[in-house]
């Protein structure tokens, strides 16, 4: 430090301060939200948190500064404890047996007229059936007759039964049982349809955990709406945490072959997805490359998920790039 500039003094201290940030984060996974709600919260800024220790590193090694090892070996750390950030390789073999599934929070097929862009449900429904895929689990659905899709199998569930919002699942195959996991005061459930393809039947979950409701565009980051928004993200983790327990019941009656898809509103950085992922494999992290970025926001935040149970094989992952919601489609074909 008597060596660096007022300058650098300060950057080491910044760099200091980031990197025993990101450390803290590697526990996220193992703290409930229950037990402390506002430490959750950090679980969205891992990313941010290790783009910025990066570039610290790159700093400190260009200026052949021996600093570079603080963000070095919190970096190194969290390559062995942490789901990766970003990936470099990829995985893209294809079976004849294989379940291609897909993923996508539709934006309520843009009902409401979020985005100006014309014909957004055509679109949609055309993107899909271009992929072709075997089965997919829609979130934030609208049951409106020109938004269903061109499957031979469905179970579209309602949250009201007045209303039309909900979560649907499409598929190729026969469902031959399906049902939901109901959560009090919110819009957000789980729901479940079983499979039938050839001899064996496969469990689908289509996850819409509780929405955080946070818009950054549009929020005044001023002392007292800073609390507020602080208050209010602490309300909705604890709500995924009570939805999570929910779901790990239910799951326990459910001993077959199964897949958990859909929209966690939660980073791999949470205590959430630990619970979920416990004993079960990434799509993503099995065959994806690159950010796997599934939020359509100016930062790389992945928040939907394809997930298997451990004697799965996941053949190949894709991240698609359509903006027709405020959501990325995600595809996965998997084999048992």
């Amino acid at each position: 430090m008597k060596k660096l500039t007022l300058f650098n003094k300060i950057l080491y201290v910044a760099n200091s301060i980031v990197a025993v940030l990101l450390l803290f984060s590697y526990l996220l996974p193992y703290v409930s939200p229950n037990v402390v709600a506002t430490f959750a919260i950090l679980s969205l800024f891992v990313p941010f948190l290790l783009i910025i220790n990066i570039g610290f590193l790159v700093y400190w090694i260009v200026k052949l500064k021996k600093q570079f090892l603080t963000s070095l070996v919190i970096l190194i750390i969290g390559w062995f404890f942490i789901s990766p950030f970003y990936k470099i390789t990829s995985k893209n073999d294809a079976s004849n047996n294989d379940l291609k599934l897909m993923s996508y929070n539709v934006r309520m097929f843009n009902h409401w007229k979020w985005t100006k862009e014309k014909n957004i449900p055509a679109k949609i429904k055309k993107f899909i059936a271009e992929n072709d895929a075997d089965v997919i689990a829609i979130q934030e659905n609208i049951s409106v007759k020109e938004y269903e899709l061109d499957f031979k199998y469905n179970y579209i569930k309602k949250k009201y039964k007045r209303g039309r919002f909900g979560a649907a699942i499409y598929s190729k195959y026969p469902i031959v049982n399906e049902g939901y996991i109901e959560f009090k005061n919110t819009s957000n459930e789980i729901i479940f349809a079983d499979i039938l393809k050839k001899k064996d039947t496969i469990r689908i979950y289509n996850f819409h955990l509780q929405s955080l409701k946070i818009s950054p565009e549009k929020e005044n980051f001023g002392e007292e709406n800073s609390q507020k928004l602080i208050q209010n993200l602490k309300e909705k983790f604890t709500q995924q945490a009570e939805q999570v327990a929910l779901f790990l019941e239910h799951e326990k009656t459910w001993k077959g072959k199964k897949v958990i898809c859909g929209d966690f509103n939660n980073t791999a950085y949470s205590w959430v997805y630990n619970q979920i992922s416990k004993n079960k494999k990434d799509a993503f992290i099995e065959a994806g490359k690159g950010f796997g970025k599934t939020f359509n926001y100016w930062f790389p935040m992945r928040i939907d998920f394809i997930l298997t149970d451990a004697t799965a094989t996941v053949n190949q992952f894709k991240n698609f790039s359509e903006k027709y919601s405020d959501h990325f489609p995600i595809q996965a074909k998997i084999n048992w």
